[in-house]
């Protein structure tokens, strides 16, 4: 049977909070993403995993942003592109908020409310089809610059452009950089991303940007897991990913760190060549920022399997899932592929392993906090 979308929410919003520190607590009746996908919605930037390794890892109570405000206007506004309608619907619903109104076409795009000196944040993963995602995500920073807003922020859960971040060969653009240009020359003031592929992209752009880490809402739903910390070793399935996989295995109670050698003989073609670190008889975590083909991962899986690993974990934001990932992942080299919903139309590329996450109320915190001019940073910590 084909699995498919539902969205539940409960028939009150919670009173208003009196600031950011007063926060309903997550309950079930919470908006639920399916597509085998889990209900965690978890926010901590607290290590969830104990320093006793007799114990096994237990889940920890999580503060949610909920109802924040519904009795009066606070000058923020919710408005989303067509890229991920349902991920910015949960994060208006996690802010007490509804989307703001719009007709969005192929070439235009209108308002249909007011946003006269309010903060917008625009939601619009630069996902596929990447051009078309793009380009209206400019058409709605422009409509809301001539609608008089007071600031704009564009919300991009999803950069597509993160992997062109330097050339491989003369001649060669460097994409991402210019995407970043653009989106400035638009006119937006300020950019939210999540888990970019590279810190240095940080660097491409003339307005402020804050990179949004999610590791804390994959590390909680691993920690609602019965694994012994001392079973567990992190993985980086490249040189490359080895700082995103050191602070992971620290927030693992210090994890042991292993390292896979590869190389690419064609873009999207890798070869895993060397593991680094003892896996033996462990439950081996992967860690990465995007599954694309699902290369580096499966080769990567095979090499631990070889090496003794008892169970395999492939962790990753952003999902693209190209094909042939769906094969590769649901082959049975991995125990689960925990992602998150950074990118839409999951439900399509379903199979057994596969765990969504929801990164809403992540963002729906930045989004508070940059509206109330609190730290952003502050969260990480």
């Amino acid at each position: 049977m084909a699995p498919s979308f539902s969205i539940s929410c409960p028939s009150t919003i919670a009173s208003p909070a009196q600031s950011y520190h007063r926060r309903a607590s997550l309950t079930n009746s919470f908006p639920t993403i399916q597509c085998r996908i889990s209900d965690q919605r978890l926010v901590s930037s607290a290590a969830p995993f104990p320093k006793d390794q007799s114990l096994p890892i237990t889940p920890v109570p999580i503060p949610v942003l909920h109802g924040l405000d519904t009795g009066t206007d606070t000058g923020l506004r919710i408005f989303s592109g067509t890229a991920n309608p349902a991920l910015s619907q949960e994060i208006a619903y996690y802010l007490g908020l509804s989307l703001g109104k719009s007709k969005i076409t192929w070439c235009d795009v209108e308002l249909l409310e007011s946003v006269e000196g309010c903060n917008v944040f625009l939601v619009q993963p630069t996902c596929h089809p990447v051009d078309e995602n793009l380009m209206e995500l400019n058409f709605m920073i422009d409509a809301c610059r001539k609608a008089s807003a007071k600031d704009i922020t564009v919300v991009i859960p999803y950069f597509g452009y993160s992997r062109a971040d330097k050339p491989n060969q003369g001649r060669e653009s460097i994409t991402s950089r210019l995407v970043s240009k653009l989106i400035a020359r638009a006119r937006a003031d300020r950019v939210l991303a999540c888990d970019l592929h590279s810190e240095h992209l940080l660097g491409f752009f003339d307005i402020p940007i804050n990179n949004i880490y999610v590791q804390p809402v994959i590390l909680d739903y691993l920690a609602s897991k019965s694994l012994f910390p001392n079973d567990l070793v992190v993985v980086s399935p490249d040189a490359g990913g080895v700082k995103r996989a050191r602070a992971f295995a620290k927030k693992m109670s210090d994890a042991p760190l292993a390292i896979i050698e590869k190389s690419r003989s064609a873009h999207n073609v890798a070869e895993a060549i060397n593991l680094f670190g003892d896996v033996r008889g462990k439950v081996a975590v992967m860690v990465d920022d995007i599954i694309d083909t699902a290369g580096t991962m499966a080769k990567g899986a095979a090499l631990l399997q070889e090496a003794g690993a008892r169970e395999v974990y492939a962790c990753s934001t952003h999902a693209v899932f190209s094909p042939p990932s769906i094969e590769r992942l649901s082959s049975g080299l991995f125990q689960e592929v925990i992602t998150t919903n950074t990118i839409s139309n999951l439900a399509e590329k379903n199979f057994p392993q596969l765990t969504v996450l929801s990164v809403a109320n992540l963002i729906a915190e930045v989004i508070w906090r940059i509206h109330n001019k609190l730290s952003v940073s502050s969260l990480f910590q």
